[in-house]
């Protein structure tokens, strides 16, 4: 179990990207970060075993990540859980879509307390089954040892044929009639136009896709 942070604001625009309602920056809502800590906390009390901050692109928000990711540090710290499943503390992932020389010297210090990145552009013309990317160019890069425990292992494991590799979670109906779905996940090639069609055929027509946004 694990908290998720989505930042708003992409500059990047991978095509391809099945969350380009992410990309306006003016979209979204602003949240103080101590709202963001909060909710950390509350998650590390019911026994939280991760962070994953993703986007958008975190790292447009340097300053705002640096102090988000060192407050989240500072209450794992703080609050000495082990709630792994290896008996790890928590641990804190960032997914960005810059290359690692491509960071500013500002991007670097706010992902100091990271365990874990992801980096690199969403390449649709390089599809992946590693685990925990969305396409092959992609690089997971463990930085501490907590994330060299955690993540070494799964380096170049991939997904097995019939993984799940996106959660549905369907809202509360709205009152136009419509049910608002949110996806998260990493989807393999083809995943979502298959789920559309299979929709039609069933009857389930799908509006305002965010992969389509």
């Amino acid at each position: 179990m694990r908290l998720g942070v989505w930042t708003q604001g992409c500059e990047l625009a991978c095509p391809g990207c099945m969350s380009r309602h992410t990309w306006d920056r003016a979209g979204g809502v602003r949240t103080p970060v101590v709202d963001l800590l909060a909710r950390w906390q509350e998650a590390l009390d019911r026994g939280a075993s991760g962070l994953t901050v993703s986007g958008g692109e975190p790292c447009d928000q340097p300053a705002a990540l640096g102090a988000f990711l060192r407050g989240a540090d500072e209450l794992r710290s703080a609050t000495g859980v082990r709630a792994a499943p290896d008996g790890g503390a928590p641990d804190l992932l960032v997914y960005t879509g810059y290359e690692d020389d491509e960071l500013t010297a500002e991007q670097r210090a706010a992902l100091a307390t990271a365990d874990a990145v992801v980096t690199g552009r969403f390449k649709v013309a390089e599809p992946t089954d590693l685990v925990w990317r969305g396409s092959a160019n992609q690089r997971l890069c463990p930085r501490t040892e907590l994330g060299r425990l955690r993540y070494g292992p799964h380096l170049t494991r991939v997904r097995r044929p019939h993984d799940a590799g996106l959660q549905v979670v369907v809202d509360r109906r709205a009152e136009d009639g419509t049910w608002p779905m949110r996806w998260y996940g990493i989807p393999r090639r083809g995943d979502l136009t298959a789920w559309e069609r299979e929709g039609a055929r069933r009857g389930l027509s799908v509006s305002a896709p965010s992969w389509r946004a």
